[in-house]
């Protein structure tokens, strides 16, 4: 089993294969879990403390660095290496683009990161081309950085994809991959754990309500797949301290997904990193809820925090960088992996419910 020290090794070792998961068409004991962020020189006072929590809290620091795992052996118990990221490529036709600095245009140092790490797969977490997900835009900014990673990569459509009719550069770009045109949801398998990716863009969807085609097929999908672990992800937050704010459009694909027992909600829109505690549908600490991440740091730029929300337990928005979720067949290690240049980190393990 991968331990946070293991992935480590693996940024060293570089000893994981890539085999993306096969899409798919169509009470529980509660665990403990522990973290440890960091933020290190150049993130100086960008972590904010956690608010009060109640005792029921899922996280505490980390103390004692586990003993570093062989890549090999690590690889032979069947864990998978998922790296996840949205807000990614600068438009190519301002000037940010040509003259990249500190706070914008670093798609090219978050792919060099999320490739060191030799994933399984790479969830794209929406809003990957800027400003309107157009064909000629993919070619000459995403596709020159991040489409190194395209043959392993799990896209979720944000709203500046739509910024093109229909998300036409969006669905050709990711033709195969990216759920089918109009719809943009589906599901695919990653070892042990079976993953929904969903279209927040709801006017575009069909609608996010209980009755829209989306959410009757999340419902069924998440039926007919009852593993152990399992993961969603799309590019709008339900949760967020951030300056797009927390959006009660996604109720009822959280009260679907608790439902299910889902663990790890994954969203971006928010150019900031930010990790919750597990949550209910009511926005209350709750072992049998999923713990979203909102890893919008993949490069076009950094927004401030707005208001912040409870149970929001770190976040930064000085730092460009990754989520990599090392998926066991009980449980997930996750770890925020910065650019090259940035220090801050975070990282912490949990059961799966």
């Amino acid at each position: 089993m991968r331990t946070r020290a293991g992935l480590a090794a693996l940024l060293v070792l570089g000893a994981v294969a890539c085999s993306p998961g096969r899409p798919t068409a169509g009470p529980s004991t509660p665990a403990s879990a522990t973290s440890s962020p960091s933020t290190g020189p150049t993130a100086a006072g960008s972590t904010a403390p956690a608010p009060s929590t109640p005792a029921a809290s899922t996280s505490a620091p980390s103390t004692t660095a586990p003993t570093p795992a062989a890549p090999a052996a690590a690889a032979a118990t069947g864990d998978k290496l998922l790296v996840a990221v949205g807000d990614i490529a600068c438009d190519p036709n301002t000037g940010a683009f040509a003259h990249p600095s500190r706070s914008n245009c670093q798609m090219a140092a978050t792919e060099r990161v999320a490739a060191s790490l030799h994933p399984d797969v790479v969830a794209v977490l929406g809003d990957t081309q800027y400003n309107s997900g157009s064909p000629s835009a993919y070619q000459r900014s995403y596709d020159l950085s991040w489409g190194k990673l395209l043959p392993i990569t799990r896209p979720t459509i944000g709203n500046h994809e739509y910024g093109t009719a229909g998300g036409a550069g969006y669905f050709t770009y990711f033709s195969g991959t990216g759920g089918a045109k109009g719809k943009g949801w589906y599901s695919y398998d990653l070892g042990a754990w079976h993953i929904v990716v969903l279209n927040s863009e709801c006017g575009d969807a069909g609608g996010c309500g209980k009755s829209s085609p989306q959410v009757k097929w999340l419902a069924a999908d998440l039926a007919a797949h009852p593993t152990k672990c399992s993961l969603a992800y799309w590019h709008e937050p339900r949760f967020t301290s951030g300056l797009h704010g927390s959006n009660t459009a996604y109720d009822t694909f959280w009260r679907t997904l608790y439902t299910a027992h889902v663990d790890v909600v994954l969203n971006g829109h928010d150019h900031t990193y930010e990790r919750f505690a597990r949550l209910n549908p009511d926005a209350h600490n709750d072992l049998r809820g999923a713990r979203e991440f909102v890893v919008g740091t993949g490069g076009e730029s950094l927004y401030p925090f707005k208001t912040i929300r409870a149970h929001s337990q770190v976040r930064n928005n000085k730092t460009f960088g990754v989520l990599a979720l090392t998926l066991h067949s009980s449980g997930y290690d996750w770890k925020f992996v910065p650019a090259k240049g940035y220090s801050f980190t975070d990282s912490g393990t949990t059961a799966c419910h």
